[in-house]
């Protein structure tokens, strides 16, 4: 007499409950890695955004001959930047992301101040 053995395909629930598992620990270990490139890649567009402003401001400042202590207008420089960004840490527009005051002074983000700065 012969006996069937009846091969069944699929994972027991052992081996599902295995798998996400260690999706679950792979997730938890990449989550905060993420966050801190985020937050890297945010800071690096926000001070080089800052640099493109400065260096409006001076070419604004050179062309009109003002002096150091001339004040400076977001209208003023907009004309002298490619494309005018609002900070990426949460800003919507430019005159709610960063402030300019004079020529000598270097604009500021007001998004994140002490992460954010031109010059550190």
């Amino acid at each position: 007499m012969k006996l069937k053995t009846i091969h069944r395909a699929g994972f027991t629930l052992l081996e599902i409950m295995i798998i996400v598992s260690i999706i679950g620990l792979l997730a938890a270990l990449s989550v905060p890695t993420f966050l801190k490139a985020r937050a890297t890649s945010q800071t690096t567009v926000c001070i080089n955004t800052l640099r493109q402003i400065e260096s409006a401001t001076h070419q604004w400042a050179l062309e009109l001959k003002k002096g150091p202590t001339s004040l400076v207008t977001e209208a003023d420089v907009t004309p002298y930047l490619k494309k005018v960004r609002a900070c990426p840490a949460g800003g919507t527009t430019f005159g709610d992301s960063y402030t300019l005051t004079d020529v000598a002074t270097d604009p500021e983000c007001q998004k994140a101040p002490a992460t954010h700065t031109l010059r550190p």
